[in-house]
């Protein structure tokens, strides 16, 4: 991954679980000032606006390293931070499904197993990628590999070369050339 979809993914992750566990605070755990109050805390809809606004970036940020990151690791078989990086990934699709739905499903009933269902995948995703980055650190700290972090073996980023209308890709079986088209030569 590159710096920037590293503190994109990590940047919208840290936004989306802060909000999502402080407005999951405020409507479940607090206790309305007044009887007729509509929100627990006045500040409540706010923190609801800003989950809601920040979850569609990471979306986003996770969409940029589908390919370079998740999918590669998958095809190549890498091992470190495997389960830990699958289960965040698996967790990922029913979280943001029931995200969207809860915003505009009315009936009562459904909203309620939609907002367990929500609540309950978004703190899976939330431990899946501590836990991915956990394994991913003390994976960078095994010997053999460089101090700043960059990876050694077949989990490294793909060595594109461009040479005109030219770009040689790595494959499993050395390395393709194709056109700007992507058609192979």
């Amino acid at each position: 991954m590159t710096r920037f979809e590293r503190w994109a993914v990590w940047s919208t992750s840290l936004a989306t679980a802060v909000t999502g566990l402080v407005y999951v605070w405020m409507e479940y755990v607090l206790e309305p000032t007044e009887p007729w109050a509509v929100v627990n805390h006045p500040l409540q809809p706010w923190v609801l606006k800003a989950h809601i606004l920040v979850a569609p970036l990471l979306v986003f940020a996770l969409g940029m390293i589908v390919t370079r990151h998740i999918w590669r690791h998958v095809r190549t078989g890498v091992q470190a931070g495997r389960r830990s990086g699958l289960t965040a990934f698996l967790t990922l699709a029913p979280m943001v499904v029931t995200g969207y739905l809860l915003q505009v499903v009315t009936h009562e009933a459904w909203l309620g197993w939609l907002a367990v269902a929500h609540i309950a995948s978004g703190a899976l995703f939330v431990v899946g990628l501590a836990a991915h980055y956990i394994a991913s650190r003390s994976a960078r700290r095994e010997p053999g590999r460089e101090a700043d972090g960059a990876r050694d073996g077949p989990d490294r980023e793909p060595e594109t070369r461009i040479a005109g209308d030219v770009v040689e890709i790595p494959t499993s079986e050395g390395r393709a050339a194709v056109d700007r088209h992507g058609r192979h030569l």
